[in-house]
């Protein structure tokens, strides 16, 4: 119940204070390219249910295909606002909704697609999807450059099944075990920190 408040409370808090950002954001998608503001994806939530996360969209529009889930290096598809909407994670603001609704938490493994869930261990995957997933985890701070890392691979998508998820899966198993509200503050400033970095 406490982390469900915490994350009720600075979700709605955070669309409130960041409302004008929000909008400009939203804008900035819409005149850069026709499409909608927001990119909807189906990914696994609490208890294996699937949810449609949102973020705002940082490619050119085009229905969902079944090809890579993954972003691989300088994809053509991204556009001008997307490249630094990515590289500032101001994209992933939107999912403060997401928060607020109660199918994510602030803090919590990352959520994936259905087509690599498939892959998690039986027993990793029932102690991850134990949990909210989250917009910001242990693994988001580690793999901020991930698709440059995969576009360096002869075979991305196998790179990122066989060598990134399973690193992904072991700090998420990790941030289970030591869940707290004081965990998640301090993870909420450390990816704060990564970014303004950046």
């Amino acid at each position: 119940m406490g982390k469900r408040l915490f994350d009720l409370f600075f979700s709605g808090l955070g669309l409130l204070a960041l409302g004008p950002l929000l909008l400009l954001i939203a804008l900035a998608v819409k005149l850069d390219s026709p499409g909608p503001v927001f990119f909807r994806q189906e990914r696994v939530g609490r208890h294996g249910r699937p949810f449609r996360i949102h973020k705002f969209r940082t490619m050119q529009h085009a229905p969902t295909g079944q090809g890579l889930q993954i972003t691989v290096g300088a994809d053509r598809r991204i556009t001008r606002v997307g490249h630094f909407l990515r590289a500032s994670k101001l994209d992933e603001l939107a999912q403060l909704i997401d928060v607020w609704q109660g199918t994510m938490s602030l803090v919590g493994p990352r959520p994936e697609v259905p087509r690599y869930v498939a892959h998690y261990p039986a027993d990793l995957r029932d102690k991850i999807l134990s949990v909210r997933p989250g917009i910001t985890d242990i693994a988001s701070i580690e793999y901020r450059d991930e698709s440059t890392v995969l576009a360096r691979a002869a075979d991305p998508e196998h790179a990122y099944i066989h060598e990134v998820l399973p690193h992904k899966l072991a700090l998420a198993a990790a941030y289970v075990d030591q869940a707290s509200v004081w965990l998640d503050v301090r993870l909420i400033l450390r990816t704060i920190a990564a970014i303004v970095r950046r």
